[in-house]
């Protein structure tokens, strides 16, 4: 299973109005900005036949955890397969005109971060930006490009997808991913076939 079809599946779960569901968002939002291995608490969300290597670990729990700070308090589901990131963040601006200088520095250091922690540092701040604004976001497709940033030959294809999400304002035409990521796969099944020495263990 790849890693957009995991937090897809696992979205599914977290938006059923049952007490489940919301008792596992509210233990994933206490995850949030924390490490993996400090957070037993959410290890059956985020574990549990998910793929095992570290970096898909780091996007599911990073992805899953700003999902459940996104749709806190929501009566309906915060994920939306037909807005990216970079398109939820245009539109935001477009109904923050007086903040836009600060949302796209905001989206900037997301885009420009060096390396995953800082990323994600400035991600949920914009998440918590969306959810005041009850804008929603493609988690599953978030948490691929979360998977592939981690790969340095795919970060500038995935900064130049979220940009060009961004400027299309329009949204007239939706941007195939595997087309910006240069004819390149990137998934979690990738990462199963790597070497043992080649993976963040």
């Amino acid at each position: 299973m790849t890693v957009k079809n995991f937090v897809e599946s696992k979205i599914a779960t977290l938006d059923r109005d049952e007490p489940y569901s919301k008792a596992a968002c509210a233990k994933l939002r206490r995850a949030i900005g924390k490490p993996r291995s400090e957070t037993p608490d959410i290890w059956d969300i985020t574990l549990l036949g998910a793929p095992e290597d570290e970096k898909s670990g780091r996007a599911i729990h990073t992805s899953l955890t700003l999902y459940a700070l996104h749709c806190q308090g929501k009566d309906e589901s915060m994920n939306d397969s037909e807005t990216g990131f970079g398109t939820a963040i245009a539109q935001l601006v477009s109904s923050n005109m007086d903040n836009e200088a600060s949302i796209r520095r905001r989206f900037n250091a997301v885009a420009t971060s060096m390396e995953f922690t800082e990323l994600a540092h400035h991600a949920r701040g914009l998440v918590q930006l969306l959810k005041s604004n009850d804008i929603k976001m493609d988690y599953p497709g978030f948490a691929r490009d979360l998977f592939c940033f981690q790969f340095p030959e795919h970060i500038d294809s995935i900064r130049l997808k979220w940009g060009m999400q961004f400027y299309r304002t329009n949204n007239s035409e939706r941007i195939d991913e595997n087309e910006i990521i240069y004819g390149h796969t990137c998934d979690s099944n990738r990462a199963a076939k790597l070497p043992k020495q080649g993976r963040n263990r």
